[in-house]
């Protein structure tokens, strides 16, 4: 018989994992800032595009990168990278030809992309004991799921009265670099590389094993993407971070020893709930309660999906197996920034709605139809 297995209180661990994940939220953080931006520049729609594509870049490389170099300063490296473009892109891109937006989300992507495959797949796992990696991914992968809200908060408000130009470029900036002080001063212990290391290798990339539960995610993460193309305000993203918030309380005490299928059902039903919300009323009421339904929602089927895409994996691909959830879901996030951009446009508020609430009604029959018995009967722990 299935268990939940899903954490249900967060250890105080040592200091180090505390820095890794509030050094994966602030670089996400940085990146949507980002995101955002790109729909006020030319391009936007083969932007995101771009920068979907850029996640994948350097994957089939991380393996072979931690093997040969010290898996910290590879991490650190792409983070360097990341907050170089952005200080490269808007002192000096962004007044030559338009097209060099796409060039800045492909490499934004990539190197979002390296650093985070690292951060999550390997060194939040070295730093954990064995018996306590389940619970340290599902904390840390809470850390940048937060990083959902917090950015567009930081984006939206401007709290030191700068300029757009200049509140778009520190914000951002500012994220990356303390996200490197904090990766700076963690102690990873070594790791004697494997013998026979591949150059190119699916290893701590992607796990070919949880391909329907990665469909079933990008859906899931479209309907985000294509809600980020709207022109929301504040309050949305700050009730979307109490969604989140009230997901976590609601692991411990709703689903703690709920039935397995649950957590993504309710999570997908509370999604529909909202969208309907948006389409069909006017109160004001639902400016707060949509959005925190959207975050609880989001929050609840991330984090049951997370510990399924660990239950896929077979010995040593736990790694694999955070890269892949990461991937999944940043690819529907640009996944639905693209259609949102092409498709729609941000001033066709109701018919992008009716999209969001089709892509639940799919990703409902999808998971509850195939995807659920598909995971139970291949499940390896």
């Amino acid at each position: 018989m299935d268990t939940q297995n899903t954490p249900t209180h967060i250890r105080l661990w040592h200091r180090d994992f505390w820095f890794l994940s509030i050094a994966s939220m602030l670089l996400t953080m940085s990146v949507y800032i980002q995101l955002l931006t790109i729909l006020n520049v030319s391009l936007p729609s083969v932007s995101f595009l771009a920068y979907g594509i850029g996640l994948y870049a350097f994957g089939p490389f991380v393996n072979k990168l931690v093997q040969l170099h010290q898996r910290k300063h590879v991490c650190m490296a792409a983070c360097v990278s990341l907050v170089l473009l952005i200080l490269v892109y808007w002192q000096i891109l962004v007044f030559l030809p338009k097209w060099t937006v796409v060039v800045m989300a492909f490499l934004l992507g990539a190197f979002f992309g390296q650093a985070q495959m690292i951060l999550m797949s390997t060194l939040v796992i070295d730093i954990s004991e064995s018996f306590m990696r389940t619970e340290a991914n599902y904390a840390a992968n809470w850390f940048s799921r937060l990083a959902l809200a917090l950015g567009p908060i930081l984006f939206y408000t401007n709290l030191f009265n700068l300029s757009h130009y200049q509140h778009y470029f520190w914000y951002s900036i500012g994220c990356g670099i303390a996200a490197l002080v904090l990766l700076s001063v963690v102690r990873i212990p070594f790791k004697a590389p494997d013998e026979g290391v591949t150059t190119v290798s699916l290893d701590r990339f992607f796990l070919p094993s949880g391909k329907w539960l990665f469909a079933n995610l990008v859906l899931v993460t479209a309907i985000i993407g294509l809600l980020f193309t709207l022109p929301l305000s504040v309050l949305f993203f700050v009730m979307l971070l109490l969604g989140f918030i009230v997901a976590v309380i609601a692991e411990k005490f709703v689903f703690a020893d709920a039935d397995l299928k649950s957590e993504a059902i309710t999570g997908l039903i509370l999604i529909g709930m909202a969208l309907l919300m948006m389409t069909g009323s006017t109160l004001p009421v639902v400016e707060y309660v949509a959005p925190a339904f959207i975050g609880l929602g989001t929050g609840i089927i991330g984090s049951r999906f997370l510990l399924f895409f660990i239950k896929l994996s077979r010995h040593c691909q736990r790694g694999t197996s955070q890269s892949t959830f990461f991937l999944a879901w940043e690819s529907g996030i640009a996944v639905g920034m693209f259609f949102g951009c092409r498709l729609m446009g941000a001033d066709t508020g109701t018919p992008m709605l009716y999209c969001c609430l089709a892509l639940t009604v799919i990703s409902l029959l999808f998971y509850n139809f195939f995807v659920h018995s598909w995971y139970v009967n291949n499940k390896n722990r």
